[in-house]
């Protein structure tokens, strides 16, 4: 009987219109809105993934090969078990003009079957056997954009990768297989697989990767296949994609930033609960007559809690599908600008999983902040609320709703957890969440505080203004905590994002080049090292010359188990260089001994300490490394320590020189040289080694960086919502304050007060709550920034002081905005027909 009366008071309070509920709609809308535009960004990026995997990928299956082309046995059963095949080789490589100008290019060789899947694009359009075969006597090839400016060459001109010359033909506009093909370096060149036989750049021991590409026969199943090869060719070394997962790595990277870039937006929701709730007490205290003559009637608490309860749930019902519109409708009518920047396919459609995701976030959160002030109200006697003191008489809440608010915070938290996959991440999200406001609110009490006591003080005698402004700050009906709150977890997750990215670009554009090499150099075959080293030692300007022998090989067991059994650690995905030395020289180690230079035993490696320590190795454990299809096993005798911060030369295995007794492999070397002088090293190195790569430090910390920056924006883009959320809350807040201002000018002025004055007083409270909020932002932002920095990404921490400025300024910016748009009104009020309503 309690539930259809409830239902029905309900229904006739919700006639009355959503004048009281404008900012609880807004920041459900704008924070659900968010979530699930993330969200559906990251499915159609999935989605498109998914459904051009096959042209992703270059044909159905991939067998990937380090350092090495299949052998005649790999060949006879591609032969036989595929429709088609076709092989692309990836390698780095310097192209060099016939002025001497150069620059570090990726090369794509193919040959005549690509692309198996469709079509390549070029400038001025021709066909791919056009492009390769060249004009007068040398084979074409075709260049990046980039590339072509950077070298400031021209069609038809000429060019040198290693010691063969090439001619020209176009530029790249399109490749088919482009997100398939291993991260470059450098801009693209494309070229035959044929003309690179007397270039001196492929060959034993070089560092290339080879791509096989394969078509299913009619009938045929990946699953057969990637059977068949396993067991075909188990100890081989290759490494196995399919169209099902054409990018494994970046749909890993997709899945994980979009997963980032939604607990950033649950900050935002959390920021609209703050709005919410305030929004549900604003709407309580003006129904305080209604729920006053309900209760006087006899209507129960339960009643009165169902009511209002029914009425926001409604409301939020709303809210929630509203914002669902907005982040679909949003990323449909973003879809074409987002698609041009994006190196992936778009496939932009209605996906229910992350609208799914989305609604559950909003409904827990709008539970979370309705709860305790819907459970206070039906605790409070009618006696109360007719003597107006409703909001102030609340006592605590029953048990009930005090554990269905409980149980809604657990489920919002193991909602993240769950949706996320990266517990840690949701997890610490959480707690740095709840840290922040509860630095906030404690912030926000001791402003209140504070203020009530400056207001009073005698230092401020005869500043009437700021007397004024600091007393309403310390009125709590003035909603400082509410304004602190929600502008300033805005702000810290602002104020985060800028730390971070403003450490890590200087780490990488600043600190990485004064500590790491000039240059790295690739390829140096065993034959030139000697006189390669010569020709660094007698170069002016050069300093710290390292070099080291090189091989590329994948872990393929550990203790005679498959490596996949130890988890997903980045050493055991994909290959990993690996070199041997006979001295210990100046390695550190942690644990264990260094063998003798004459050792002639069983195989030896040296494992990096803290890698070995994540992998659960001990010495004595066995490793079987994948070298060249030959796997060679070796026991651990030592740990050593590793700090790859410095840029220089890091192996994170070293065995002993024995073990690789025959097996073809390059040296790398690393050298310091002074900026004025590198261009004529690598002049001189170029005409000298034309088969060695010089990869430059700088160039490429500036590419790290540029990725970085489309991060941090796409984060900051995440932190902004959350802002906006934020502002909307200050809105709310100033709104409610609206009438209160009113009667406030309105004696002000009939004691003799001006309007500069008292205009005055409204900017000096708006400038203090802003300043306290932008003030805790930055403590809080430092605090996580540097918690981030330095326990998970191992890296240096300093305050940067330009962007915390500009989180204190826009903290001031935002509260005087919403404050004086609603102090218009109080301004313009007469001071007679206000004072007479009071009456």
């Amino acid at each position: 009987m309690s539930l259809a009366l409830s239902a029905r008071l309900a229904r006739r309070e919700l006639r009355g219109g959503l004048a009281g509920f404008r900012i609880f709609l807004l920041c459900l809308i704008l924070g659900v809105g968010a979530i699930a535009a993330v969200g559906t960004v990251r499915a159609a990026i999935e989605g498109g993934l998914a459904r051009e995997g096959r042209a992703l990928l270059g044909g159905d299956a991939e067998l990937r090969m380090t350092y090495r082309f299949a052998d005649q046995a790999e060949r006879e059963w591609m032969a036989v078990e595929a429709a088609a095949m076709g092989e692309v080789i990836d390698f780095r490589s310097m192209a060099v003009t016939s002025g001497g100008d150069r620059a570090l290019t990726q090369i794509k060789a193919v040959d005549a079957h690509w692309p198996l899947i469709g079509a390549a694009e070029f400038d001025p359009p021709m066909p791919i056997a056009e492009v390769l075969a060249g004009q007068g006597g040398l084979p074409g090839a075709a260049m990046d954009r980039v590339l072509i400016d950077r070298l400031g060459l021209s069609l038809g001109d000429s060019f040198r990768l290693g010691t063969q010359d090439f001619i020209l033909m176009a530029h790249v506009l399109r490749e088919p297989d482009s997100v398939g093909t291993s991260f470059g370096f450098g801009p693209r060149t494309l070229v035959a697989t044929s003309a690179l036989a007397d270039s001196g750049l492929i060959g034993p021991g070089t560092l290339f990767d080879t791509s096989y590409r394969l078509l299913l026969r009619e009938g045929d199943t990946l699953e057969r296949l990637r059977a068949s090869l396993i067991d075909t060719f188990h100890d081989a070394g290759i490494r196995w994609r399919d169209s099902r997962r054409a990018e494994p790595a970046l749909a890993r990277f997709v899945e994980r930033i979009g997963a980032f870039l939604v607990l950033v937006g649950l900050a935002g929701l959390a920021v609209g609960g703050i709005g919410v709730s305030a929004a549900v007490r604003a709407y309580l205290d003006a129904k305080t007559p209604v729920i006053a003559t309900l209760k006087t009637l006899g209507a129960e608490g339960r009643v009165i809690f169902t009511v209002y309860f029914m009425q926001i749930g409604v409301l939020t019902l709303i809210g929630v599908a509203l914002g669902l519109l907005l982040g679909a409708g949003a990323v449909s009518l973003a879809a074409p600008f987002v698609q041009s920047r994006l190196p992936v396919p778009l496939a932009v459609g209605l996906y229910p999983q992350p609208l799914f995701e989305a609604a559950i976030y909003g409904l827990l959160t709008a539970l979370v902040f309705t709860l305790w002030p819907l459970a206070r109200v039906e605790r409070v006697r009618a006696a109360a609320l007719f003597r107006g003191i409703g909001s102030e008489a609340r006592a605590w809440p029953r048990a009930l709703p005090m554990l269905a608010l409980a149980a809604s915070l657990l489920g919002l938290i193991a909602a993240s957890v769950y949706f996320s996959g990266v517990w840690q991440l949701a997890l610490g999200t959480a707690g740095g969440i709840a840290g922040a406001l509860l630095l906030l609110a404690l912030a926000a009490v001791a402003l209140r505080a504070t203020a009530r006591r400056l207001a009073r003080a005698r230092l401020l005698r005869g500043r009437t203004a700021l007397r004024l402004a600091l007393g309403a700050v310390g009125n709590p009906r003035e909603g400082a905590v509410a304004v602190v709150l929600s502008l300033g977890l805005g702000l810290t997750v602002l104020a985060t994002v800028g730390q971070i990215d403003a450490n890590l670009r200087n780490a990488i554009s600043a600190e990485l080049p004064d500590r790491a090499p000039s240059y790295f150099f690739l390829d140096i075959q065993p034959a030139q090292i000697e006189d390669f080293t010569v020709q660094l030692q007698a170069t002016a300007g050069i300093s710290d010359i390292d070099t080291a022998p090189q091989l590329r090989g994948v872990i393929s067991q550990i203790n005679g188990r498959p490596a996949r059994e130890y988890g997903n650690h980045w050493v055991l995905r994909g290959d990993r260089g690996i070199t041997y030395a006979a001295a210990q020289g100046d390695m550190s180690l942690s644990e264990g001994i260094w063998w003798p230079e004459d050792y002639t035993g069983p195989p030896l490696i040296s494992f990096g300490a803290e890698e070995g320590a994540e992998l659960g190795l001990y010495l004595g454990d066995s490793i079987t490394v994948n070298v060249l299809g030959r796997d060679i096993t070796g026991e651990i005798a030592n740990f050593r320590n590793l700090d790859f911060r410095n840029g220089g030369i890091g192996f994170v295995m070293t065995f002993t020189p024995n073990a690789f007794q025959g097996a073809p492999h390059t040296f790398i070397a690393t050298v310091h040289a002074d900026q004025a002088s590198e261009g004529q090293l690598l002049r001189d190195l170029g005409d000298a080694f034309p088969n060695v790569t010089a990869i430059p430090i700088r160039e490429t910390a500036q590419r790290i960086g540029e990725a970085l920056g489309a991060i941090a924006a796409a984060t900051s883009m995440a932190a902004l919502a959350t802002l906006l959320t934020g502002f909307v809350v200050l809105i709310g807040a100033a709104a409610a304050g609206e009438r209160a201002r009113v009667f406030e000018a309105a004696v002000l002025k009939t004691l003799g007060a001006t309007r500069a004055r008292i205009l005055t007083s409204f900017a000096l409270r708006s400038c203090l709550m802003g300043a306290a909020a932008g003030l805790v932002a930055i403590g809080a932002g430092a605090l996580s920034s540097w918690a981030i920095l330095t326990q998970v990404m191992d890296l240096p921490y300093r305050f940067e002081p330009i962007s915390a400025l500009l989180i204190i300024l826009g903290g001031i910016l935002a509260v005087l905005l919403a404050g004086l748009v609603f102090a218009l009104r109080p301004l313009r009020a007469r001071p007679a027909g206000i004072l007479r309503a009071q009456e």
